[in-house]
């Protein structure tokens, strides 16, 4: 006899998150997804999909640090939509950077927006990995999160 799949009525469907990126849409990806109260964001780096749908504009070039902040305000923003705490509700983040020199910038990012001295209801367990680089060259760092939501969210 063979297992059969059964639909259990407790188990929580997905729910998903995208944005105007043309990768998301291209690769056939979601920026977040939720199942349960477990929220997954996918890699997400600062760029301006408004400006060109199939070539996004990088912003801030050569500013680790600036396309952090943007990149974790995406992150707060798709954690948000899915009905988390947004920054509150993250436990872990990883981040890529393509140049050595930009790790201390790019902390500095983390630090303002997830760092422990935000608050009781703020720190993440954290990596980040310098890599050969990204989709595009003008990308200095990309950040993914995992985030939970408490049980009163």
């Amino acid at each position: 006899m063979f297992p059969q799949a059964t639909s259990d009525p407790t188990i929580a469907k997905k729910q998903y998150y995208a944005t105007n990126s043309p990768w998301e849409e291209k690769i056939g990806y979601y920026r977040a997804v939720r199942r349960g109260p477990f929220i997954f964001v996918s890699g997400t780096t600062a760029v301006d999909t408004s400006y060109n749908i199939t070539s996004p504009k990088v912003l801030h070039l050569g500013d680790a640090k600036a396309q952090a902040l943007i990149a974790f305000g995406e992150i707060v923003k798709a954690i948000q939509a899915l009905g988390g705490q947004g920054a509150k509700s993250i436990v872990r983040t990883k981040m890529f950077v393509q140049r050595q020199e930009d790790c201390a910038a790019v902390a500095e990012a983390f630090t303002e927006v997830l760092g422990k001295q935000n608050g009781i209801d703020y720190g993440t367990a954290a990596t980040m990995v310098v890599v050969g680089g990204f989709v595009d060259p003008d990308m200095l760092v990309e950040i993914e999160c995992d985030a939970v939501m408490d049980a009163e969210a």
